[in-house]
């Protein structure tokens, strides 16, 4: 890193972001029950439809957004991309049907381009080397966001369904707020390139790195990585309300429990992992261990046991800051906003299948008419994917 304030500023946008994101999981399946009157199945179907619809605009949006930042700067897409979700979370905060959380969630997948930014933004002030360790970075602020969030949203849904998105539409306000005070622009005469509509189709994006040999094969690692790891914000609460009759406050404290566990990793292991085996082991590493993870809460038959697996969950995060990496760094200096948006809409693509299959998955196995109750099933499902993605990978080109 040439110096520690840009990541500092980074670090804090991603774990205020992510404190946003973490507030309003614990009430999700109360909320969405509230505002349709059915039951904890339907609720999960529901809250499928809010998660792809979401994802689906950050699909169509993401490229856009990445080479609008490769353009303009990471500064303005940032700034107004925060100031937007504060305004979404307090259209969520008011909602009293169903049709006004699906046009929130709409809203805000157009303009949720602060992950992939940080991202790009963290790409420009690190050099080759780092870029892993930098990737990790971000991960950390994440998992440090779901460490407060998800304990505040506990915390919070005690005095309501509301409180938790006041609660984040507060944070992402004032997120923008320090933004517009303090971060400085990365892209520069050096690595500022023209916008081009191309480029910002999802499409158009995706068909052309089918020409790019190198990279074909680890963007699928990639995707099917992302639509396995999707089962965690798609069915956790709901999984655990089903299995082990958890209220908000337990939801909060399971998710602030894996979001320590998670940061703790992408802070202190990501660098020692990649130093020790190299970026490719490392990757395999990853994704052996979220095959176990996943298995493992498919099955678990306590709620206790299932806290002590949280640590072994965020463990195998470690694949995935190496696996950026190598993907940065087979890229243009120019061209890392349109990779982090390019990832980004494969990302939106996989949480767009995801939810919908994931949550269809619980619902038919955690009913009273299913042949076998087994409200894990999603987590099986997703284990299967990421042993796909674990064969694509094995079978990629050596040497990165």
């Amino acid at each position: 890193m040439k110096n520690r304030l840009p990541v500092l500023l980074i670090l804090a946008t991603v774990i205020i972001d992510a404190m946003g994101i973490g507030l309003i999981l614990p009430v999700m399946p109360d909320l969405i029950r509230e505002v349709t009157g059915g039951d904890l199945g339907a609720a999960a179907i529901w809250g499928g439809v809010l998660s792809t619809v979401f994802a689906f605009m950050q699909f169509l949006c993401g490229p856009l957004l990445g080479n609008l930042s490769d353009r303009f700067g990471r500064r303005p897409v940032l700034l107004i991309s925060l100031t937007v979700m504060s305004a979404d979370y307090v259209i969520m905060a008011l909602a009293q049907n169903i049709w006004v959380l699906v046009i929130g969630r709409i809203v805000a997948g157009i303009t949720a381009a602060t992950y992939a930014t940080a991202m790009a933004y963290m790409a420009d002030i690190s050099s080759a080397q780092d870029k892993a360790r930098a990737f990790g970075i971000v991960g950390a602020g994440v998992g440090i966001g779901f460490v407060l969030g998800p304990a505040m949203g506990g915390i919070l849904g005690q005095f309501g369904t509301r409180a938790p998105f006041w609660a984040a539409a507060l944070l992402a306000g004032g997120n923008a707020l320090l933004g517009y005070m303090v971060l400085k622009e990365t892209v520069s005469a050096a690595n500022r390139r023209t916008f081009e509509w191309r480029r910002a189709n999802p499409l158009g994006a995706l068909y052309a790195l089918n020409h790019l040999p190198t990279m074909t094969k680890l963007l699928v690692v990639f995707f099917l990585y992302q639509v396995a790891a999707a089962v965690y914000p798609a069915i956790w609460a709901y999984f655990v309300t089903e299995r082990f009759a958890w209220e908000e406050g337990m939801i909060g404290l399971s998710l602030s429990t894996y979001g320590l566990c998670y940061a703790i990793v992408q802070a202190a292991l990501i660098a020692p992992t990649i130093k020790w085996f190299g970026n490719r082991r490392a990757v395999i590493i990853g994704l052996a261990l979220e095959v176990f993870a996943l298995i493992y809460i498919g099955f678990v038959p306590t709620g206790m046991l299932l806290l002590m697996g949280i640590p072994i969950a965020a463990l195998a995060s470690v694949g995935l800051p190496a696996l950026q990496g190598i993907m940065s760094r087979r890229v243009a200096d120019d061209a890392q906003g349109e990779l982090q948006g390019i990832s980004s809409s494969l990302t939106s693509l996989a949480h767009v299948l995801a939810p919908l299959v994931m949550t269809q998955a619980f619902a038919y196995f955690s009913a009273d008419h299913a042949p076998l109750y087994l409200p894990g099933a999603p987590f099986l499902l997703a284990a299967v994917l990421m042993v796909l993605s674990l064969g694509v990978f094995m079978n990629s080109r050596r040497g990165t």
